[in-house]
């Protein structure tokens, strides 16, 4: 149970509504975020939206995206979001186990070169973001265009946003997240 009363979109404007169940229904099974955020209305005008903007654009491959999303998510413990990120590397063709490993683990043959660098790049951008060695964007630059690099960069960030905003107000992972 989150630390403040979850708020239901019926409960909500009706634009507000409308931004959550597009949310819903296009981004994924993201109930818990949904019923928290809600208490700030600009968070659902503005941070929902663009996240579906930036997955419809699909500027960054899904794979790379997931990758760095389960890795930052794994660097700070967040259960909520490994849990409905983790999904989506089985899908792109990485195996649970191979996941499980990460981010300690990403030399296993399943892993390609580029989700190599997507590993080593999201880790020194978390972990010690003044310190990234350019190494890591020749690395970078060798499997994406410099737009790529820029959002995978943001994705990044915003998933350690997010890993602590659903764990500083305890959100809970929704039973449909594995669906």
């Amino acid at each position: 149970m989150p630390s403040v009363t979850p708020l239901r979109p019926e409960a909500l404007a009706p634009e507000l509504r409308e931004v959550w169940q597009r949310y819903a229904t296009t981004y994924g099974p993201f109930e818990g975020q949904l019923e928290v955020f809600a208490h700030v209305p600009a968070a659902l005008r503005h941070l929902m939206p663009m996240l579906m903007e930036l997955r419809a654009a699909a500027t960054l491959p899904r794979r790379a995206l997931e990758l760095a999303i389960v890795v930052v998510s794994k660097l700070n413990a967040c259960d909520y979001c490994i849990a409905h990120h983790q999904p989506f590397l089985a899908v792109e063709g990485i195996p649970p186990e191979v996941v499980a490993g990460l981010p300690a683990d990403a030399d296993h043959a399943s892993l390609t070169p580029c989700d190599r660098a997507v590993i080593a790049f999201s880790v020194a951008a978390w972990e010690d973001s003044h310190r990234v060695p350019e190494r890591l964007f020749r690395d970078l630059r060798a499997h994406f265009t410099e737009a790529q690099i820029v959002e995978l960069t943001l994705r990044i960030t915003l998933t350690g946003f997010f890993n602590r905003f659903s764990s500083v107000l305890g959100i809970e992972e929704e039973a449909t997240a594995h669906a």
